[in-house]
């Protein structure tokens, strides 16, 4: 059974979410700001967080940042209609996804279990590790069973979905993929809209994995197509 966190201050919205996913079966734990949900965290074992990002005490971009300390939970960012520079934003402090106010329950749901089976499937649970597999491009190792990657042996630590661009783009090393490519083979739906979001993430592989995230060895943008992970032997 897994448990999702609401972070949501408005009672009536926090409610109607709480309905929509306990209909799917998953237990919901709630918060009004972003203090509380620290607090639950520290209690309670949670596998999805939904983070509201105007809120009194702790708004949701704070307390992103705070959860991106330790933990790799899924984060989807509820935002209201036209605040694309929060959307960024919240990608840009470790959310994973976002859906837009008034949100449609059937497209909540589907980014809900889309992240829950990427972070599952990538290991971020309590996975049992045979033998890996093992995507090696230069100094870039990628264990994908572990869900583990190395620059010249130092672990780098990425989110379920920066793991996610990252392993589909190495496994493919030297191939060039458009955005709708990379997110409809990360995220498993089709791509709408997707440039921000796939392009934020692939700036935060960049600043995690490159030397110079400005003169990329590894992850590289071929302009009007797409991006690719460098071959390298």
């Amino acid at each position: 059974m897994y448990q999702i966190l609401v972070c949501e201050d408005e009672k009536s919205i926090g409610d109607a979410l709480e309905i929509y996913l306990k209909n799917e079966g998953y237990e919901v734990l709630r918060a009004e700001n972003g203090i509380e949900a620290l607090e639950t965290l520290k209690k309670e074992e949670v596998h999805l967080i939904l983070m509201d990002i105007m809120m009194p005490k702790m708004d949701g971009i704070r307390a992103t940042m705070k959860i991106r300390e330790e933990k790799n939970i899924p984060i989807i960012i509820l935002s209201a209609k036209g605040e694309d520079y929060d959307k960024v934003l919240g990608l840009n402090v470790g959310a994973d996804d976002y859906v837009t106010k008034p949100f449609n329950p059937i497209e909540l749901l589907a980014r809900v279990k889309s992240q829950l089976r990427r972070f599952t499937s990538l290991g971020s649970l309590n996975q049992t590790v045979s033998k890996s597999a093992i995507v090696k491009t230069g100094g870039l190792e990628i264990d994908l069973d572990a869900h583990r990657v190395t620059v010249d042996g130092e672990e780098k630590k990425l989110t379920p979905v920066e793991f996610g661009i990252l392993s589909f783009l190495a496994q493919n090393a030297g191939n060039v993929f458009s955005i709708s490519q990379i997110y409809e083979n990360v995220w498993n739906e089709p791509s709408l809209n997707a440039e921000n979001t796939v392009s934020v993430h692939i700036r935060r592989i960049r600043e995690k994995i490159e030397i110079n995230a400005r003169e990329p060895k590894y992850v590289k943008v071929v302009w009007g197509v797409g991006y690719k992970v460098e071959k390298i032997q």
